[in-house]
């Protein structure tokens, strides 16, 4: 396997293995959140765990004339699967968040099983390739209960009577509104599936996520429910982006009711994926405080209060997806403060000056056009 090349954030230098002329995949390290004197004197440090989320790019969609801008040897399955891992492993986290992983059964399962990881996985509706995966620390976690998400389960949730686009019960299902995000990798026409007006197709994006509680193996033996999602790309369907993330609340709410009462616990709720939404917009508004915009809400509308950590540990990312075509922050890692866990450390990223991200990704630093994001938590007493 390659080693990986730290190097601090800003002033990213090209290091080059013996062996190739290649540069080596970066890998940045977890900064302590920032704490008052007070704080970090009358409390004793408690047991922590780490989680990163991480959107590696599958396989499947990494075409050259998608990508015209990354070099030709960096885009290669042979190499980009070494720097994945590589970049896997030198972030030791006890949690991974993976999504787009379309070589679940040939490589990452048998490979992340060798450093210690156990999974869970759930692949793409439809004829995607691509899904979910929950890597573990099995050392350092127990399984004990996890339900998968199919977001076309909520074509169920529609009459069968087929809507005009004047209907106000589907007002949210007809046309999108336009936000500034990424064009997804899918790059899948939304009218192939069907009339793009009735809401039993509009519905049906083959969109995935998974939930599963842990009992973390430590004196606390304490209870986290990790949910891992990928959202809807495109931006011109922010009604499906938010329908999809109402039904993940709804879900993680039930599926935290459940949990608690079977193994008579408080968990601890972490939320984290790809969202593909930016900051401000409608499903982060949704996410953060249960209000999108997009019709009559209230905060009591939200099953599961949720912080992004970032936002929470001072500001998210300037991006943590990085093309030509866009660069903006989609990915995010959610918790619920007050419920046992804390962020005390994250994942620093690059900045755009940063030469290692400078004409966009993927590239021999980085495999992925998604970065990295973690945290490290610490479980309350």
């Amino acid at each position: 396997m390659l080693r990986c090349s730290f190097l601090p954030p800003r002033f990213s230098v090209a290091r080059y293995s013996k062996m190739s002329t290649a540069p080596l995949p970066i890998c940045r390290k977890f900064v302590p959140v920032e704490q008052s004197e007070v704080t970090s004197i009358s409390k004793t440090d408690g047991f922590k765990f780490r989680l990163v989320s991480y959107n590696i790019l599958a396989q499947a969609y990494v075409k050259s004339i998608r990508f015209p801008h990354s070099p030709g040897p960096s885009i290669k399955w042979k190499a980009r699967s070494q720097a994945i891992l590589t970049v896997l492993k030198s972030l030791e986290a006890d949690f991974f968040c993976l999504q787009e992983v379309d070589e679940y059964d040939t490589f990452y399962k048998n490979n992340m099983a060798s450093l210690g990881y156990s999974s869970i996985y759930i692949q793409r509706s439809g004829k995607k390739r691509d899904g979910c995966g929950i890597f573990y620390k099995q050392d350092n976690a127990e399984l004990v209960i996890e339900e998968k998400i199919d977001y076309n389960d909520l074509v169920a949730t529609v009459e069968d009577e087929k809507p005009s686009s004047s209907d106000d019960g589907n007002e949210l299902l007809v046309g999108g509104n336009k936000e500034e995000t990424k064009a997804g990798s899918e790059k899948e026409n939304p009218a192939d599936h069907g009339d793009p007006n009735d809401p039993r197709v509009r519905l049906k994006r083959d969109c995935v996520g998974t939930m599963a509680a842990f009992r973390l193996k430590n004196p606390t033996s304490h209870y986290v429910i990790i949910a891992n999602t990928h959202i809807y790309w495109d931006p011109e369907w922010a009604d499906v982006k938010i329908a999809q993330a109402k039904y993940l609340l709804s879900r993680l709410a039930d599926f935290k009711i459940l949990v608690a009462k079977k193994f008579d616990c408080s968990p601890s709720v972490i939320v984290a994926g790809d969202f593909n939404s930016t900051p401000g917009d409608q499903v982060y508004q949704y996410l953060v405080s249960g209000t999108s915009g997009m019709g009559p809400e209230s905060m009591d509308d939200l099953p599961i209060p949720l912080s992004s950590v970032y936002a929470f540990v001072g500001g998210e990312p300037e991006f943590t997806n990085c093309t030509p075509g866009f660069t903006g922050t989609l990915d995010y890692i959610l918790f619920s403060p007050d419920q046992g866990v804390k962020p005390v450390n994250y994942l620093e990223l690059p900045v755009a000056e940063s030469p290692d991200v400078s004409g966009g990704l993927p590239n021999h630093f980085h495999p992925s056009d998604h970065l990295p994001i973690g945290a490290e938590f610490e479980v309350e007493s």
